[in-house]
């Protein structure tokens, strides 16, 4: 068996949608369709990724070095040992010939996409879901049938007000999540402030709120608001200064009594490991940590962070994989984690999981569908199909 061929297209995110940092507007990402040789129902099968929301498009770098350098291998060496199915590792080796160390992210979410795209392919080859092939891998074959999901929103937009803020929420809330996230930092203090209590207030006793400042604060702004949000008891606070500020983060963490959740903007297990020898994050807190595993060299990589972080004593229950999609789902219930991110009716094509997804009770039911599960997003699925055509 061989890959055929390897395609990439960028398409628009075509959103309004803003948060303390930046507005995605101008957002871009990657689809990637990896083609085989292998026939599953008279048809090849194809895997599908895209590089996740948030980062742009990453097309250049895959064309240039990265979709080169797997066409051109001897195909053998791209399988795994019994031949019969790529094997994620030695393509990522491949891709990762005659790249200097560090610099990560200027190819971590190019080679990322494309190994996700390939985990689609073995998955659809073994005709399982991903999250059952990544449990049976990853996580000592326990298979779950459904995992919890969080909602993220409460973005800023024009014309968006409390009210409208908490319609929002009020409509999570009825399509069965038990958790929602906020946008702060994009408002002065004391308007966010407002905006949390108004939220507060109409979560159900049982129901949790958590905050995203996107990286925005210095640290006295970062302290002012830790201090003032203390006493609403958030499930996290999210990104409370830049990512790689690790000084900051550990003096922020010392003066907030709950739990702190990062690791979206980190790209290489070196850096989340100096997360957390050096950010202060507690896991006795719940502190959560959020690598976007497209964006991160991918899968395989993510499950050798996930072992380096054992040795902190890391549970898996703090991990929650940032993205909000298909892929971010399959990852977090196949490697037995806290839950996933969900972004409904944002992102346009890319937000979301499975048009027949039911979430109950802040869980979702995982889908019987082969790999990741795209085919049953409609939207989406017409776009990946158009690539591979």
């Amino acid at each position: 068996m061989r890959i055929t061929a390897i395609r990439e297209t960028s398409v628009a995110l075509n959103s309004t949608l803003k948060n303390s940092s930046i507005d995605f507007s101008e957002m871009t990402t990657s689809v990637v369709a990896v083609i085989t040789d292998v026939q599953r129902g008279g048809k090849p099968v194809i895997g599908y990724a895209f590089n996740s929301t948030g980062r742009y498009a990453c097309g250049a770098q895959m064309r240039a070095r990265f979709i080169p350098r797997l066409l051109k291998a001897e195909p053998k060496s791209l399988l795994n040992e019994a031949g019969d199915n790529l094997d994620s590792g030695r393509c990522v080796g491949v891709m990762m010939r005659n790249e200097k160390s560090g610099g990560h992210s200027e190819r971590s979410v190019g080679i990322g996409t494309i190994e996700v795209a390939i985990w689609d392919a073995v998955a659809k080859i073994e005709e399982k879901p991903l999250h059952v092939v990544l449990a049976q891998r990853f996580n000592g074959g326990k298979v779950p049938s459904k995992c919890f999901v969080y909602v993220g929103g409460g973005w800023y937009a024009p014309g968006k007000g409390i009210a409208e803020l908490c319609d929002e929420m009020k409509r999570h809330l009825d399509a069965g999540y038990t958790m929602v996230k906020m946008k702060v930092g994009g408002a002065p203090l004391a308007e966010d402030i407002r905006r949390i209590e108004a939220v507060k207030r109409i979560l159900p006793p049982h129901a949790e709120l958590a905050v995203d400042a996107n990286s925005k604060f210095e640290l006295n702004e970062a302290l002012a608001y830790a201090r003032a949000m203390a006493p609403f008891g958030l499930r996290w606070f999210e990104e409370p200064c830049d990512p790689l500020d690790f000084a900051t983060l550990a003096e922020i963490s010392e003066a907030y009594p709950h739990a702190l959740s990062t690791g979206e903007n980190l790209f290489s297990t070196q850096d989340v490991e100096n997360l957390v020898r050096f950010g202060n994050l507690k896991p006795a807190r719940r502190d959560v940590i959020q690598v976007d595993p497209p964006q991160a060299y991918g899968i395989a990589q993510y499950a050798h962070t996930l072992a380096r972080l054992e040795k902190f004593q890391w549970p898996r229950a703090g991990h929650f994989p940032h993205g909000g999609n298909q892929m971010s789902l399959a990852i977090a219930a196949g490697f037995g984690l806290g839950g996933a991110e969900s972004y409904p009716g944002v992102f346009g094509v890319f937000a979301g999981f499975a048009d027949d997804a039911v979430i109950e009770n802040g869980f979702i039911s995982l889908s019987d569908r082969p790999g990741i599960g795209f085919e049953g997003q409609a939207a989406l699925y017409a776009v990946m199909r158009e690539l591979a055509a």
